[in-house]
């Protein structure tokens, strides 16, 4: 136990693997490359910096699935959601955070730990070969030196998608006079979201304007790459249909205006942003129109037509590895298992199940320093879904990277007498308690297996 495992990669799955492994009592050593190398996406040096969107998606875990896997990481002592829920920004159902306050915590809690030593390098390549127990985490922006020499190594190309990144306004120049504090139906707090209408003429206008707005055009070697169905650019979206929009990002469903009394023909949304309540994100707007471009439409928004943004959109290559095909179900590389895989890397999308993935791979790393084998949770649970997806549930040919789901889950029926739309919730409510309770027994032999 007193050669320390490797952590390769600040972001939250690294940081998550890394606090694991401290906290199951094995020395780790998390090397994360920012100051000395920045990426393209990335604005500072903290760790578990988030890129895109400050909003870990529903807090709801006996309706949803993300919810669920909340609920498990919780339970299983995770240092991603604890920081999550301490700094924490109204989001209706959802658990948005302070980027800048959780990204400090985490941080704070790993410089605290004596079992974690934080080395800012770059690892430039595979790993030195006597680093006998490695995480590499190192998501969507891995350095190019690193993702040659994977690519080497497997003699697979890397696969690859677009995410893009949405705008963020200051509060004070939000004209409060044409829009409105409201979550859809009132969930939440009631009044977690600042809400901008638009009546039917001010809609069509707009997306003609995304239509026609000046894009970032992409290099040579990026052009065959897709985007990731789920954060797709708003402009992409008004390509697919004149009313996609209206029935996506921009639903007026669930709100009410109250300076007219009626509901909005399409409503763009803004979610709190940070713990001061002074910045606010437009929920949905991720965009590859040009910087001038995004000012330019997004000002003809009624209630932002002074806004004053924090950060204009963007967009960013990620990579991923064809994990079925590569990993086996420790998440180690097939062709050299002192290597482990973890986060984004591995073909899961979004930031908690990135640092789920990272959870799993330190506890694996961990009861692989203890001469044990850590078996993964069972499948009826989110963590055991997400991770056998990605080490063989999902087929190599066609491998995309997936966001948690209850189609990942073995499926249960209905309560017997339960009709209509009621059917489907309360399936997924089985399911979610039936998780809770495997993933306890998981984590309770887990814990036997720690102090053997």
């Amino acid at each position: 136990m007193s050669k320390p495992v490797h952590v390769i990669g600040g972001g939250l799955a690294g940081s998550e693997a890394a606090w694991q492994i401290a906290r199951a009592g094995a020395p780790v050593v998390l090397h994360e490359m920012r100051p000395v190398k920045m990426t393209p996406a990335h604005t500072g040096e903290g760790l578990a910096e988030l890129v895109c969107s400050n909003s870990f998606r529903s807090d709801d875990w006996e309706n949803n699935a993300v919810g669920l896997l909340h609920e498990e990481m919780r339970r299983a002592g995770s240092l991603i959601m604890r920081a999550g829920d301490a700094h924490k920004v109204p989001a209706g159902g959802a658990l948005a955070v302070d980027r800048v306050g959780f990204s400090d915590a985490v941080q704070a809690a790993l410089e605290a730990e004596p079992l974690v030593t934080i080395e800012r390098e770059e690892v430039a390549g595979l790993p030195p070969a006597d680093w006998d127990n490695v995480v590499i985490a190192t998501g969507p922006l891995t350095s190019p030196a690193l993702a040659t020499a994977v690519g080497t190594l497997t003699g697979e190309d890397s696969l690859a998608f677009f995410d893009a990144i949405a705008p963020i306004v200051h509060k004070d120049s939000i004209d409060l006079s044409k829009a409105w504090f409201q979550s859809r139906y009132d969930k939440g707090d009631g009044a977690d979201y600042i809400n901008c209408p638009m009546d039917e003429a001010q809609y069509r206008a707009f997306v003609a304007a995304l239509l026609e707005g000046g894009k970032t055009e992409f290099k040579d070697w990026e052009k065959d790459t897709p985007y990731f169905e789920a954060c797709l650019p708003i402009e992409v979206m008004a390509e697919r249909g004149e009313e996609t929009l209206r029935f996506g990002p921009m639903k007026p469903v669930g709100l009410t205006n109250p300076h007219t009394g009626r509901r909005a023909y399409a409503v763009v949304q803004l979610r709190q942003d940070n713990a001061l309540g002074t910045l606010y994100n437009m929920v949905g707007f991720q965009t590859k129109l040009k910087h001038g471009e995004q000012t330019r439409i997004f000002r003809t928004i009624p209630g932002l037509e002074n806004a004053e943004f924090a950060r204009l959109g963007g967009l960013h290559r990620n990579t991923f590895i064809n994990s079925p095909k590569l990993l086996d179900a420790q998440l180690r590389l097939k062709q050299m298992p002192r290597l482990r895989f973890a986060g984004q890397m591995t073909g899961v999308e979004g930031y908690v199940e990135s640092a789920a993935i990272g959870l799993l791979a330190g506890r694996f790393a961990a009861a692989e320093r203890r001469g044990e084998v850590l078996s993964a949770p069972p499948r009826t649970t989110a963590l055991g879904a997400l991770i056998a997806h990605i080490t063989g549930g999902a087929d190599a040919k066609t491998f995309q990277p997936m966001n948690i789901n209850y189609g990942l889950l073995p499926e249960l029926p209905p309560p017997p007498g339960v009709k209509g739309k009621d059917r489907g919730r309360a399936k997924k409510q089985l399911m979610s308690r039936r998780a809770i309770a495997d993933v306890d027994a998981w984590l309770g032999r887990a814990a036997e297996a720690a102090a053997e």
